[in-house]
């Protein structure tokens, strides 16, 4: 009895020591290959923070790969002021926080009704909004002109009475151009969310106001949330838009303070670099701020179960 009760250990024991050989050096060379790719992906940027804290002789003495002497944040706040930067940045603020809202929230919408609601030429209508992703926005740059400068709008909305040269008109095009990608995104979400949960809420009497908003929506946070960084990235960063549909500087969103750190016959590249940086701090403060939420959106279907 003892010698059959004991058998079964060794095999048990014997067999761990034979598949972690195997498996340790592909983790390893996986773990390497993603150090590399993350330095190379990185390298534009610590080379940009590298020449912003150096002065401009210097590397051009000795050049931008070279040993520093002298290290100060001097740049950061001539950048800083130098540019009005500060206007920029409640300028930006202005443009893509009800932008990013306002897309997400009729994004929603869409998919709703063609996820949820099913309603007909449901199909049709998302393979139009995929579609108007495929359209250059640069194909569009002479007509959106032409039709903002016609487009009249009050005196409190707008200082020129049209959608031209307003906050407005960049809020527009921006919804525009971003509600498509959104609504393909929360169609394939919402269609992965049980069923069930609909039928339970009709049985109990819910409108369809209360299952949009109570029960579908809270489901929804975490392809929200990666949409909301994606989308606030790329409103943020634009710089096509606001230079088309706005003439007034101080109205410019902060993308175009860069340029106001370029000099009529000398260019200070540290200064630019330094610049470039305090632009960069706010959509990289959003995505560690919003980071877990980000990686369950993105990994979201990745499993089952």
């Amino acid at each position: 009895m003892t010698a059959i009760a004991a058998g079964p250990a060794p095999k048990a024991t014997g067999a761990k020591p034979s598949a972690s050989p195997a498996v340790a050096p592909r983790r390893l060379g996986l773990h390497v290959f993603l150090a590399a790719v993350s330095l190379l992906w990185l390298a534009p940027l610590l080379l940009a923070v590298y020449a912003s804290l150096r002065p401009y002789q210097e590397t051009s003495k000795y050049g931008y790969f070279s040993w520093p002497h002298h290290l100060s944040f001097a740049y950061y706040r001539e950048a800083f002021t130098q540019s009005g930067m500060a206007q920029h940045f409640l300028n930006t603020l202005l443009i893509a926080v009800p932008a990013v809202l306002l897309t997400l929230f009729f994004a929603s919408f869409v998919a709703f009704c063609i996820a949820r609601v099913r309603i007909r030429g449901g199909f049709l209508i998302l393979i139009l909004f995929t579609a108007g992703n495929l359209l250059p926005p640069q194909v569009m740059v002479t007509p959106v002109y032409e039709l903002f400068t016609r487009i009249p709008l009050p005196y409190w909305m707008s200082d020129s009475l049209t959608m031209y040269d307003s906050y407005w008109g960049v809020i527009a095009i921006h919804i525009a151009f971003q509600t498509g990608f959104c609504v393909f995104v929360m169609t394939n979400f919402m269609k992965a969310l049980p069923e069930e949960l609909r039928e339970a809420a009709i049985v109990d009497g819910a409108g369809v106001w209360t299952q949009f908003w109570r029960i579908t929506m809270p489901l929804c946070r975490p392809a929200l949330a990666a949409l909301a960084t994606l989308e606030f990235a790329w409103i943020y960063n634009d710089f096509l838009w606001a230079l088309v549909l706005m003439s007034s500087g101080d109205k410019m969103p902060v993308t175009s303070a860069l340029n106001n750190l370029k000099g009529q016959y000398f260019q200070d590249y540290n200064l630019l670099a330094a610049g470039s940086v305090l632009v960069a701090l706010p959509t990289v403060i959003l995505f560690f701020i919003l980071q877990r939420h980000f990686i369950a959106g993105l990994t979201l279907g990745a499993t089952k179960g």
